[in-house]
């Protein structure tokens, strides 16, 4: 198994702070209009928002963030490493198009849907397939994972649809999709360690 870098935790580990940081600041300049239950995380970034900047540089630093880590986890497979850069690449797209203050946007909506079909995809794309791995690389945490964004996803669509409690489910699958890569990195430099012990 490649070593992974101990420089990935700092990436993996600011993805999570830097959406759920850009999300707390962006919804605290917003005010009471926005309604982080019902109201998506990409309201946040529209065009004219409050706090658009925010959260657009927060959408920045989290693509930047998917982009390093794919960089640095060389214990996973290329495939599973090649779709979280493309989801870093997407959340890049995300905040180069933002949707617009009020209506739709079918550029932000097909760059996001496509972020998440990738970002639900890695876990087990990435699954290790030569000798002893880290448990986060093992297939049934990452189909466990898979299958947990992409019910996220489709329970984020029926509440975009019923026009319900869209935020926390957007919040809910965003959040897992950020923290796994870190759980991953976690449990690759864990198990490097315990190999170097065992030696």
């Amino acid at each position: 198994m490649r070593a992974v870098p101990r420089w990935a935790l700092i990436s993996s580990g600011s993805a999570p702070v830097l959406l759920i940081g850009g999300w707390i600041v962006a919804g605290a300049l917003e005010g009471a209009g926005y309604d982080p239950a019902r109201d998506t995380i990409s309201a946040l970034a529209a065009s004219g928002a409050a706090g658009s900047w925010v959260m657009t540089g927060a959408f920045l630093g989290l693509g930047v963030c998917h982009l390093v880590t794919a960089w640095g986890l060389r214990a996973a497979r290329p495939a599973g490493r090649l779709a979280l850069a493309g989801g870093g690449v997407v959340a890049l797209v995300v905040a180069l198009f933002p949707v617009p203050l009020s209506g739709g946007s079918m550029r932000h909506g097909s760059a996001a849907a496509a972020g998440f079909a990738l970002l639900a995809a890695w876990p087990v794309l990435a699954v290790a397939s030569d000798g002893p791995a880290p448990w986060a690389l093992w297939p049934v945490p990452a189909v466990a994972v898979t299958t947990a964004m992409t019910l996220g996803a489709g329970w984020f669509l029926v509440e975009t649809e019923r026009h319900g409690t869209a935020g926390i489910a957007e919040r809910f699958v965003t959040f897992l999709q950020a923290l796994w890569p870190l759980v991953v990195v976690a449990s690759c430099l864990l198990h490097r360690q315990r190999a170097d012990a065992a030696a």
